[in-house]
């Protein structure tokens, strides 16, 4: 995800994707054993949209 479309996630929102993305990452990374996968900047690209929403979730925090 971009920056700006997270910015414009709630913060359930953002809670509900981050917790996607945290399986989908494990599942990638559980199912890279059995068959590597055809593109692995993905491993890259879903640590750092999770590093972004984690920051979104703690400007929504400190905000309040």
């Amino acid at each position: 995800m971009k920056k700006h479309e997270i910015a414009s996630l709630s913060e359930d929102e953002l809670k509900k994707q981050l917790v996607e993305l945290k399986q989908r990452f494990a599942d990638i990374r559980f199912n890279k054993i059995v068959e590597p996968p055809q593109n692995p900047m993905i491993f890259k690209n879903l640590r750092r949209d999770i590093a972004r929403m984690k920051t979104a979730l703690h400007r929504y925090q400190t905000q309040k």
